[in-house]
């Protein structure tokens, strides 16, 4: 149950590899909370603030496009040498779509991270049931419009026109909710028109059945390159 709970929220992890589609999308406008075009590059640092470490690492896209799900998801590198990342601009909603990690069965997961055209106190939820270990897991993520249109400056740089998101997640096992308490987070979550992500906070406490885990990672985008 250790690895099972602690490692569901971090769902940054080995990406989901995808057949290629030789037509790739148009790049999306700048009205939008993300840039598509062909080398555009984003430099972000994560600070792990448990082991007062830094982590120093570029994206960057490229002029591909995966299908799946019938969707063309846009391809995008990581400079860390992980696999390749893969978003998607449906109408308004924004996708990526990832695989969980072995010790947690493989799954691939498309998960819907923003929604561009709904109020604020708004909210969305996915499910997600997996078999780890034998034990049949789901994980509810509910996302929450907290803030819209706001103006935020990240490592002084001032963006506008910002979406604040706060996720939270609820967790089940055989069917059966956590106690209250067991799993408490803090994630949160900033978007800028046509840049995407300039700043988020994830911290996650797991205190159940004798495990005591936590995650306290907070992540800056330090300049993008748009093309």
């Amino acid at each position: 149950m250790k690895k099972i709970i602690f490692a569901l929220p971090i769902i940054s992890i080995a990406f989901f590899s995808c057949k290629k589609d030789p037509a790739p999308t148009p790049v999306p406008d700048a009205t939008v909370y993300m840039s598509y075009t062909p080398n555009s590059s984003w430099n972000y640092t994560v600070t792990n603030n448990i082991t007062a470490t830094n982590l120093n690492y570029t994206v960057t896209s490229t002029s591909r496009d995966s299908t799946i799900n019938t969707k063309a998801y846009h391809v995008f590198t990581n400079s860390t040498g992980v696999a390749n990342e893969y978003y998607n601009i449906t109408g308004n909603d924004y996708y990526t779509f990832r695989s969980l990690p072995t010790t947690l069965g493989g799954k691939a997961i498309e998960n819907i991270y923003l929604k561009d055209n709904v109020a604020a106190n708004a909210s969305w939820n996915q499910s997600y049931s997996i078999s780890a270990s034998g034990i049949p897991i789901t994980v509810n993520i509910i996302n929450t419009i907290t803030e819209k249109g706001i103006s935020k400056t990240v490592n002084s740089i001032a963006y506008t026109d910002v979406i604040h998101v706060t996720t939270t997640l609820q967790v089940s096992a055989y069917g059966i909710p956590l106690p209250a308490g067991a799993v408490t987070t803090d994630i949160q979550s900033y978007y800028a028109k046509k840049v995407g992500l300039i700043e988020s906070k994830n911290k996650i406490d797991v205190s159940y059945a004798g495990l005591d885990e936590h995650v306290d990672e907070h992540t800056i985008l330090k300049s993008a390159d748009i093309k």
